[in-house]
């Protein structure tokens, strides 16, 4: 019973804490990623324009706007752009 015991507690996997690769700034065109003070970024990743990459779309709390940066592959991401609807910044409606 005892080697048993511990043959299973051999097996059992030790637990940790979540693993994350070390952070990196990445660039859209030239220029760094960044947002407009006040900030509170909510970057995602979704093929917005359909063509299989996934580009970036970092929300920002001021005005509820969305910058696009398109996937331009090998690692690299175009100039950002304001996601446009009827030909104005689209905003998120009820933020700041």
């Amino acid at each position: 019973m005892l080697n048993t015991v511990m043959l299973l507690s051999a097996l059992m996997p030790i637990p940790q804490g979540p693993q994350f690769a070390p952070p990196v700034r990445l660039k859209g065109g030239d220029a760094f990623v960044a947002v407009e003070a006040p900030g509170f970024a909510a970057p995602s990743w979704h093929d917005v324009d359909g063509d299989g990459r996934k580009d970036l779309v970092v929300g920002q709390f001021r005005d509820g706007k969305m910058h696009l940066f398109k996937n331009e592959g090998d690692g690299k991401l175009a100039a950002g752009t304001w996601i446009m609807a009827e030909g104005n910044i689209a905003q998120v409606p009820g933020v700041w």
